[in-house]
């Protein structure tokens, strides 16, 4: 679903339960998407995964599936903000979250920061992760 405005539109993938009191997307009339901080939870708004990994990779599926439902492709995402509640989980998962982010990324890594943060509004989330993507397709030519 898409609502439109002079300079941009929300971005919603198809089948998603509807976020509240944000946007999932946001994309620019100049073809950048503002992808809003993803949690490891399921198009129902529910969390299959307890493990970071499983999180993980669920929030930058979810990115994936924002970007798209822009007309992007992970390649278009040109930097991710990772803020993540553990420090030493994260530290001693490296192998497991390179493996992860490949599963979902490839081999595309834009700019990243990562935030340690002492807690998440949704409850059972483990990271949140946003990201801004730059569309060509969707910018007006010239």
């Amino acid at each position: 679903m898409e609502r439109h405005n002079m300079t941009h539109k929300v971005i919603q993938p198809e089948g998603w339960a509807p976020a509240k009191g944000y946007s999932n997307g946001m994309l620019a009339a100049d073809g950048t998407l503002y992808v809003g901080g993803q949690v490891g939870w399921t198009a129902d708004q529910v969390f299959e995964a307890a493990d970071f990994i499983g999180q993980m990779e669920q929030a930058l599926a979810n990115i994936v599936a924002v970007v798209e439902a822009a007309g992007g492709t992970a390649s278009d995402v040109v930097r991710l903000t990772w803020f993540v509640k553990d420090k030493a989980e994260y530290m001693a998962n490296q192998a497991q979250i390179g493996a992860a982010y490949r599963r979902v990324f490839g081999r595309h890594f834009p700019a990243m920061s990562l935030l340690v943060i002492s807690d998440l509004v949704e409850d059972g989330a483990l990271l949140e992760i946003e990201a801004t993507a730059r569309i060509a397709s969707a910018a007006p030519a010239g």
